[in-house]
């Protein structure tokens, strides 16, 4: 293919009538004043999208305009373009064509960079148009570490060879960036963050050393190593954490800070001694991601309305409820978000702290020096608090304190490791609450469950197998009412697994007088009686369904969390 041409871009846009000249204008402007490109600030003035950049380009170049949402790479073409350049000019290989490469680019007008790929690739080649956003989103996921980390293990077997190393000397030693083990670390945190894993497993096995990574909630295999480094890692990650090093019979909990592509990663670290050496599991909080919004959350409008009315009340608790990583916490704060305002004083009380809001007093919690839930809760109790956030009801002297000060004016939101929302206020009395206090107390109770969605790149028709299809019709389904059953056949987007992101399903009771009174009943099963009255049609499982039948998620993923609801 011939060198492409050079386009104006902003007289092309005027010229296909996708902005103003007066549009074009103030853009130049700020592009003046801020160094950005002109594509960029258009984008964020929400003039045009880059999808319409794209096309325009395309149809101006007479090229093809590639949606990389849609496009399964193929990781041996993409690679052949060293990862630098393919962030440097924005430009990704896609296709060997028999003498030519495909290759994406966000400005196919770059002459310099079309000389460079040239010469890197060595071939003729022909272009495409690709947005910048899905480009950088596939180079990230693209280039993976996976190799480097097996190289830096290999590394450091050697290095170690079969004697000893003092790694605790090692901290104080001058140029510890270079050391083999924290090249490797690094690289593991780069590459974690890079496909969005939750949490890293480090696990000596008799032979090899094992690192997993939890992905959309799923373990997946990341590399395996040499066994004998295992010691060296889990010494230098205590040393990050301040944990005891000369300590390997007892489990010890930490916690540290670490930059990972020009972000800060809080990572909470568990050591657990096991049959072959101490196996470390690393939650991974990234605190510049943020958190979502009430809006962001995707609860059903009329959920998320009675949600904000009852978190707007003075008084009152909250509660949300399901298994541990089931989202309980980001919901939690994407209410303190809505209600964090100058008039109100906020403290919240947790083990240890997965978020920073701005203008509120968070304490974390500490065992070993006795700053227990209900210490820290009684103090907070002085601080004349408008909002309390109780980081979990793990007692029943948390949890009475916790429902007095509901009482006496102040609104208390907390979580409860319960199936539903019927369970969680037997939950309650069953820690010695009294059953009057429950009553009067709770305003309303959320579970929730994270299910996995359809990878949008691969999605297809799914055809149940004999068991959905009798788990589908106990559920009073027949395959007029299944709706559009999708799953995902796996592609270079979600790793191989058909998923891809997860998204939360709910249900939500609220304290009507009818279910207060049903709560204070005698018989347990009065209460779940009128609960589950008041939830037909709305449970966990009916949202999941409904999900299913749109298609966002499959029909496994819906038989998951009926198995976990049902239990």
């Amino acid at each position: 293919m011939a060198r492409p041409e050079k386009v104006r871009l902003g007289d092309l846009l005027v010229q296909q009538k996708l902005i103003s000249m007066e549009q074009l204008q103030f853009a130049l402007t700020q592009q003046k004043t801020t160094g950005r490109k002109l594509g960029r600030v258009l984008v964020d003035n929400s003039f045009v999208t880059e999808d319409q950049i794209s096309e325009a380009l395309a149809k101006q170049l007479n090229i093809p305009y590639i949606n990389l949402k849609y496009y399964n790479v193929n990781l041996e073409i993409v690679r052949r373009l060293p990862e630098n350049q393919a962030r440097r000019f924005r430009a990704i290989s896609l296709e060997d064509r028999n003498g030519a490469m495909l290759v994406g680019m966000t400005d196919p007008t770059d002459l310099f960079a079309f000389d460079e790929i040239s010469r890197l690739l060595k071939r003729d080649i022909d272009l495409a148009v690709v947005t910048e956003g899905q480009l950088l989103e596939t180079v990230d996921r693209v280039y993976r570490r996976t190799e480097e980390i097996s190289g830096l293990a290999r590394e450091l077997s050697e290095d170690l060879g079969d004697t000893y190393v003092d790694f605790g000397a090692m901290s104080d030693s001058v140029g510890l960036e270079e050391a083999p083990v924290v090249k490797l670390l690094q690289t593991v945190f780069d590459d974690a963050s890079q496909v969005r894993a939750s949490d890293v497993h480090i696990e000596p096995q008799e032979t090899r050393l094992q690192v997993r990574f939890r992905i959309d909630g799923a373990l997946h295999l990341q590399t395996e190593a040499d066994s004998k480094i295992a010691p060296a890692l889990v010494l230098r990650l205590k040393l990050m954490a301040g944990l005891d090093i000369s300590e390997k019979r007892l489990p010890q909990d930490g916690r540290f800070s670490v930059r990972v592509r020009e972000q800060a990663v809080d990572v909470r670290i568990s050591t657990l001694p096991t049959q072959y050496g101490e196996s470390v599991v690393m939650r991974l909080l990234n605190q510049s991601a943020g958190f979502l919004t009430l809006d962001k959350l995707g609860m059903p409008p009329d959920m998320l309305k009675r949600f904000r009315e009852v978190i707007s009340r003075s008084s009152g608790m909250v509660l949300v409820t399901g298994p541990t990583g089931s989202g309980k916490t980001t919901t939690l704060y994407a209410g303190l978000a809505e209600i964090n305002t100058i008039e109100q004083k906020i403290i919240t009380v947790e083990d240890p702290v997965e978020y920073r809001l701005a203008g509120i007093n968070q304490v974390q919690v500490n065992e070993k020096i006795d700053f227990t839930f209900a210490r820290v809760l009684r103090a907070a109790m002085r601080q004349d608090p408008d909002v309390i956030l109780v980081g979990e009801m793990r007692d029943a002297e948390t949890a009475q304190i916790g429902l007095r000060a509901a009482m006496t004016g102040h609104l208390v939101f907390s979580t409860l490791h319960t199936r539903d929302t019927a369970g969680t206020l037997f939950r309650l009395v069953d820690m010695g609450v009294p059953k009057f206090m429950v009553a009067s107390s709770v305003q309303a109770v959320l579970a929730q469950r994270l299910v996995r969605r359809v990878c949008e790149s691969c999605s297809e028709a799914h055809v149940p197998s004999i068991q959905e299809v009798e788990w589908l019709e106990n559920e009073g389904l027949n395959s007029s009412t299944w709706g559009n059953l999708l799953h995902g056949r796996g592609c270079s987007h979600c790793n191989g697994s058909g998923y891809l992101g997860r998204m939360a399903v709910y249900e939500m009771l609220e304290m009507t007088q009818a279910i207060a009174d049903a709560a204070a009943h005698e018989k347990a099963t009065h209460f779940t009686d009128v609960a589950r009255a008041h939830l037909k049609g709305k449970t966990l499982l009916d949202y999941a369904l409904n999900k299913m039948k749109l298609g966002e998620t499959s029909v496994a993923e819906v038989m998951r969390i009926s198995n976990q609801v049902e239990d």
